[in-house]
C-alpha cells in the first residue's frame, strides 16, 4: 500500500467533510458542549451511513475491511470540524483492542454492533487520581459462582457517560486482564477544559463481566490499542491545526490596519508560514504512521509516539497563534478561535503529554 493519497482516499475525505458542514457546524457543536454528554445520537446514526464505525472492522464481522490509511483521512475531516462524537473512544481504542484480542467470541458478539452504530464502546483503566503515565489501577477481578465480577473505579474515561460497552483493564503485570461490561455501572461526568470530548468516572461494585482475551494479556492489548489511538489523535490534531491555519489567513486577508489588510506584514506572514511547516510535519508524521499500521505493524509503536508529539505540538502552536492573530476579538466566547484553543491543549495532554512521549520515544528506540 502506498503512501500516497489515492483518489478512492480524496473522495471519502470529501464525503466527511461534506457531511460535517451539513450536519455539525459550529453553531452546533456549541449546542451540544451545553449538553453533559455532548453527543449528538442523531449524527453518530448518520455517519453508519457513510460507513465510518465499520470502516477498520473486518468484513465478517459486518464492517468494510479497511486500515488505518483510510481512518487517518476521517480523523483529520473530524478534527477540522471539532465533531464532538465517541468516535476516538470507539473507533481509535475499543476497536483495536478487540482486534488485538483475537478473541474470537467477543470480535464476534461486540464488532458488528460497533460497526452498525447500535454500540458506543471505549476502554477504562485508570485509577482515580492517577495520571496516564500510571500503571496503576484499582479495578479488580473475581470469580464467583454466578460468573466473574468487576469491582473499582475508572477515571478519565473518554465518552464514559455514553457508552453502551465498556472494555475494562484490571490488574497489572501477569494479572492484567481485560473485561466487557455492558451495564450495572456508575456514571459521574468529569468537568473537563475541553467541552468537546467528555470525560467520566465509572465505578463497579460486583459488576457482571466477560472476560476478552487472555488473562495476563492486558497490559499488551492495552498498549496497542493506545498506539492506534495515538496516531489517529495525530490525524484528529492535524486536521484541528489546520483548521486554524485556514481561519488565520482568512482573517489575515480581510482585517485592516494602516491602510491594508495585516497579512502584508512581515511578522504576519512568518507567523503563518511558521505554522504551515510545523503542520506539514506533523501531517507527514501521522501519514507514515497509518501507513506502519497497515505495511510494518513492528514499528508502530515508536512511529505512533513520534506522530502524536509532532502534531500535539503543531497543533497547540496554531490554535495559540491563530488567537494572537485574531487580537482582541480572538480572546472573545463568540469567537470559535478559542474552541480549537481548548481542543489542542486537551488533545495535547490526552494520553500522555508532549515530554512523557518523547521519553517513552527514546525508550522505544533504546536511547
Amino acid at each position: 500500500m502506498s503512501l500516497a493519497t489515492t483518489t478512492e482516499q480524496e473522495e471519502l475525505r470529501a464525503t466527511v467533510r461534506r457531511f460535517l458542514g451539513d450536519r455539525m457546524p459550529l453553531p452546533h457543536v456549541r449546542e451540544l458542549m451545553a449538553t453533559p454528554s455532548a453527543h449528538d445520537p442523531a449524527v453518530w446514526t448518520a455517519l453508519t451511513g457513510l460507513g465510518v464505525q465499520g470502516l477498520g472492522i473486518p468484513e465478517k464481522y459486518d464492517g468494510a475491511g479497511f486500515g488505518c490509511q483510510e481512518l487517518a483521512h476521517v480523523f483529520e475531516e473530524c478534527g477540522r470540524a471539532l465533531l464532538p462524537a465517541p468516535l476516538l473512544a470507539t473507533v481509535g481504542l475499543a476497536v483495536p483492542l478487540l482486534l488485538a484480542s483475537g478473541d474470537d467470541d467477543a470480535l464476534a458478539r461486540y464488532l458488528p454492533g460497533i460497526a452498525s452504530g447500535q454500540t458506543v464502546a471505549t476502554v477504562a483503566w485508570l485509577a482515580p487520581g492517577a495520571g496516564w503515565d500510571s500503571s496503576g489501577t484499582s479495578l479488580s477481578v473475581t470469580d464467583s459462582a454466578a460468573g466473574r465480577r468487576l469491582s473499582g473505579s475508572a477515571s478519565l474515561v473518554l465518552d464514559g457517560s455514553v457508552a453502551d460497552l465498556v472494555l475494562v483493564v484490571a490488574g497489572t503485570g501477569p494479572t492484567a486482564t481485560v473485561v466487557a461490561v455492558e451495564d450495572s455501572f456508575t456514571r459521574t461526568p468529569l468537568p473537563t477544559l475541553d467541552q468537546t470530548r467528555p470525560l467520566a468516572r465509572l465505578d463497579f461494585d460486583d459488576t457482571p463481566c466477560i472476560p476478552v482475551g487472555a488473562v495476563g494479556d492486558g497490559g499488551r492489548l492495552l498498549s496497542a490499542a493506545l498506539d492506534v489511538a495515538n496516531l489517529l489523535l495525530a490525524a484528529e490534531m492535524v486536521g484541528g491545526a489546520q483548521a486554524c491555519l485556514d481561519m488565520a489567513v482568512g482573517y489575515a486577508k480581510v482585517r485592516e490596519q494602516f491602510g491594508g489588510p495585516i497579512g502584508r506584514f512581515q511578522a504576519v506572514k512568518h507567523k503563518c508560514a511558521e505554522m504551515l511547516v510545523e503542520i506539514e510535519g506533523a501531517r507527514a508524521a501521522a501519514g507514515y504512521a497509518a501507513w506502519a499500521a497497515a505495511e510494518n505493524p513492528a514499528e508502530l509503536p515508536v512511529v505512533a509516539t513520534l506522530a502524536k508529539a509532532s502534531a500535539a505540538e503543531a497543533y497547540f502552536r496554531a490554535a495559540g497563534d491563530n488567537v494572537q492573530l485574531h487580537g482582541g476579538i480572538g480572546f472573545t466566547w463568540e469567537h470559535d478561535a478559542h474552541l480549537y484553543f481548548k481542543r489542542a491543549k486537551a488533545s495535547l495532554m490526552l494520553f500522555g503529554d508532549v515530554g512523557a512521549y518523547r521519553r517513552q520515544l527514546a525508550d522505544r528506540i533504546g536511547l
